[in-house]
């Protein structure tokens, strides 16, 4: 019974001398955390107002969101009573650690700085880096997330982002679409071409400026192949792709022009 109450009164002590801490350390973080949300939700409606670029937009709410989390963790452990100044040095010394341990990382979040100031790709670019193509669909600090062709999600250090050669397929609002066909060497060159920029113009997501183009660019050993080369929109890249060449067999069918193929030479015994 003694060991009993003897726990008893020690129970009793801690509840008093450290129970309104901790109950002020939890009103605390469920403030401060509805206090946080509130600031961002602001912070926010106020980018958008002001029209901030949208990767600009969330890499600051992503990177103010942090920086708030870390200052009311601080602030709660305060209220607990511990030292904030001998945190905060321990706090310096695994941060050292972990910075030593994690450079990559550093060099990501790096990374992502650069890329948000010089700005070689926003959200909704269409791009080609690290051997990735694919839409950008969102900055973070530390990764670049990209929409591939097929649907898939790829995410990409920004390290290497910021360190790598980008091909940006939209920064300059069109894009040329490379196609090649061969005809046979006793077509009408002039009147071959004629059909195949018929073709190009008759396509509404072909742009006329630049206009398509339709140049002789190999004489091959069994044909003459023709460089045919529309412009479109960077969204329209891959309808105008198809679009051509299926377009480049009806047109030629059309106009007697003949694609060269392998024929079977039948020997009558």
């Amino acid at each position: 019974m003694k060991d009993a109450e003897i726990w008893m009164d020690k129970g009793i002590d801690f509840i008093v001398l450290y129970g309104p801490k901790i109950i002020g350390a939890i009103i605390i973080y469920i403030i401060g955390s509805w206090i946080i949300k509130k600031l961002i939700n602001v912070a926010n409606k106020g980018m958008t107002k002001q029209q901030y670029d949208e990767s600009l937009k969330r890499f600051l709410l992503n990177l103010a969101k942090w920086a708030l989390t870390v200052f009311l963790i601080l602030t709660v452990v305060s209220t607990l009573g511990v030292e904030t100044t001998s945190f905060a040095a321990v706090i310096a010394a695994a941060g050292l650690a972990i910075g030593l341990a994690l450079q990559g990382s550093l060099s990501n979040f790096a990374g992502g700085v650069l890329l948000i100031i010089f700005k070689p790709y926003k959200i909704g670019d269409l791009i080609e880096a690290q051997g990735v193509l694919g839409s950008v669909k969102e900055i973070e600090i530390f990764t670049t997330k990209l929409v591939t062709p097929e649907n898939k999600l790829a995410i990409v250090p920004n390290g290497a982002m910021a360190n790598g050669n980008i091909v940006n397929y939209t920064a300059e609002g069109k894009i040329r679409v490379d196609t090649t066909v061969g005809v046979d060497y006793g077509s009408d060159l002039q009147k071959t071409k004629e059909v195949l920029l018929a073709m190009l113009k008759a396509n509404p997501q072909v742009l006329q400026d630049p206009a398509p183009s339709v140049n002789v660019s190999e004489l091959a050993d069994s044909s003459v192949n023709l460089a045919v080369r529309p412009f479109c929109k960077p969204e329209d890249y891959w309808d105008v792709y198809f679009a051509t060449i299926e377009g480049t067999k009806k047109a030629l069918d059309s106009a007697g022009i003949e694609i060269p193929y392998p024929h079977e030479v039948q020997i009558n015994k």
